[in-house]
């Protein structure tokens, strides 16, 4: 564990969570809106190093969600059972910040290296060159769950 300036904590991603993005594994993604309600979406995510990436246009509600309160929580379902038979899942909690926009070359690169995890193939999609596009970055502050990253 790392100590930031806000006072929480960033966390070294277990590495029995990697495989779980390396995979092609929806995460559910959920932010809070303006009324305090979950804002909840399916979204490909990333592992660099510590940190989860995903792209995303600029003018989505999760935008505006993580611009106003950066934090996230991402529930990710495993493909495997616990030993005592419950579906192990993956929690994590943390902060966003954006890259962008104006980087749709990295935005590109990113989309393509998740699109082939999906699809096989590159990133298809319109935006894929738009200048409206960002790159997120979460940084973990709490792993939860049921499997072997909730130790």
């Amino acid at each position: 564990m790392v100590p930031t300036l806000a006072g929480m904590t960033n966390l070294v991603l277990p590495e029995s969570t990697h495989r779980l993005f390396d995979r092609a594994l929806n995460v559910v993604f959920i932010t809070v809106d303006p009324d305090g309600s979950p804002q909840a979406s399916l979204m490909w995510v990333s592992r660099d190093g510590d940190e989860l990436v995903f792209g995303v246009e600029s003018s989505r509600r999760k935008v505006r969600n993580l611009r106003r309160d950066p934090r996230v929580t991402l529930v990710i379902e495993d493909e495997e059972d616990s030993p005592v038979g419950l579906r192990q899942h993956l929690v994590v909690r943390g902060t966003v910040r954006f890259e962008g926009p104006g980087i749709a070359q990295e935005f590109a690169a990113l989309m393509d290296r998740q699109a082939r995890r999906y699809y096989g193939t590159d990133y298809p999609h319109a935006n894929r060159d738009s200048d409206t596009t960002l790159i997120g970055r979460i940084t973990p502050t709490r792993i939860g769950g049921i499997g072997p990253w909730a130790g």
